[in-house]
């Protein structure tokens, strides 16, 4: 029974193999969702930081008509917005720009910003080039780390 249940998901899972790779005429996909030398604001990378690299992904919701707390990163990461917009704007500059669902940006390094949501949430994921032992985001002004 045990050999019977386990070729039952065998052939299963290869069915859905088949069906996903007759979707794409049996040829995989690659989009480049991101590729900058430059943050958002045109601010250029100048390097990674010295050490073991880690890479992290997080995924963050940050719920409607609210803001993430005023914050810095020391590392080059990239966001993909999962669904709603979020609006990124520096604090000393004033200097938005708003990113919707399907869409990358490239956040900045070392300058201080947040992201904005409106009318709805906004799921982020998130990935960020440090190494261990490095905060992902630095809080401004005594705020909460995202």
């Amino acid at each position: 029974m045990r050999r019977l249940l386990f070729w039952s998901t065998v052939a299963l899972a290869a069915a859905g193999v088949t069906a996903a790779l007759a979707r794409t005429g049996g040829r995989s996909e690659t989009k480049i969702l991101l590729q900058r030398t430059a943050s958002w604001n045109d601010v250029p990378y100048i390097a990674y930081p010295q050490g073991q690299p880690q890479l992290t992904t997080v995924r963050i919701t940050i719920p409607a008509h609210s803001s993430l707390p005023w914050h810095t990163h020391a590392m080059p990461n990239a966001a993909y917005i999962l669904s709603g917009h979020l609006t990124v704007e520096e604090r000393d500059t004033g200097r938005k720009a708003t990113y919707r669902a399907g869409e990358a940006f490239a956040e900045s390094v070392g300058n201080v910003h947040r992201g904005v949501t409106g009318n709805e949430p906004a799921v982020v994921i998130v990935t960020y080039a440090a190494v261990p032992g490095q905060k992902l985001s630095v809080p401004i002004d005594g705020e909460e780390d995202e």
